[in-house]
């Protein structure tokens, strides 16, 4: 057996101890997911290491070309806070850390999260509807009348009676339609990998077993 034929029965038999949960908990699952679990931990350590903590703070405390930057202490110390959360007697510290990033976090983000989840979304709903084919046109409409009863549907100021509340109904339906194609979306993301593992098995894993019995002239 070579080390292709060995790294395709362990991918198998790990996946099948992963599958072997929708019968029911068992021991070969919790030994899957465990390595997984593990194994996922220890790649991000290693990765944040050598591409974030290296590239981004080491490197700039102490540069190529000699010296000493001690304005990286800084960031090294609030770094040391956060670890400080698995000593009891000093957890507190880890809070300053904490409070750091998410306030420059929300910071920084917040042009980018208006630009894209705001301004980009107005800007697509401003749009002509009766200009294109007559496809184009009815496109555009449900786009706007989409947009409108929606917004319409968070509108809490006003009773939803009457016309707001017909278009606040519409609005839910829009919203169901959207969340449903969401959601549908992620079932075909999941379809894939099923598939996509399911060749591996039967294309991959299955035509081994003959090669390792000897089976039909394979060794």
């Amino acid at each position: 057996m070579n080390w292709e034929i060995l790294g395709i029965w362990i991918g198998a038999l790990l996946s099948l101890s992963l599958y072997s949960f929708l019968y029911r908990d068992n021991p070969f699952y919790k030994f899957a997911e465990h390595l997984f679990v593990g194994m996922s931990a220890g790649y991000w350590v290693i990765y944040t290491i050598e591409n974030v903590l290296k590239p981004n703070w080491w490197q700039r405390m102490f540069p190529a070309e000699g010296g000493f930057q001690i304005v990286w202490v800084i960031p090294g110390i609030f770094a040391f806070f956060m670890l400080a959360r698995i000593v009891p007697k000093i957890a507190g510290l880890s809070r300053l850390a904490l409070g750091m990033i998410v306030g420059a976090g929300a910071g920084l983000g917040m042009v980018s999260v208006f630009q894209t989840n705001a301004l980009a979304q107005v800007e697509g709903s401003i749009i002509s509807i009766s200009a294109g084919s007559a496809f184009e046109m009815f496109s555009s409409l449900v786009l706007v009348v989409g947009v409108v009863s929606g917004l319409v549907y968070f509108f809490f100021s006003k009773e939803h009676t009457g016309i707001i509340g017909g278009t606040a109904n519409l609005g839910i339906t829009i919203l169901m339609v959207a969340f449903g194609a969401s959601f549908g979306y992620t079932i075909m993301a999941r379809l894939s990998l099923l598939i996509g593992q399911s060749q591996f098995l039967m294309f991959e894993w299955l035509p081994t077993i003959p090669r390792i019995l000897g089976i039909g002239g394979g060794a």
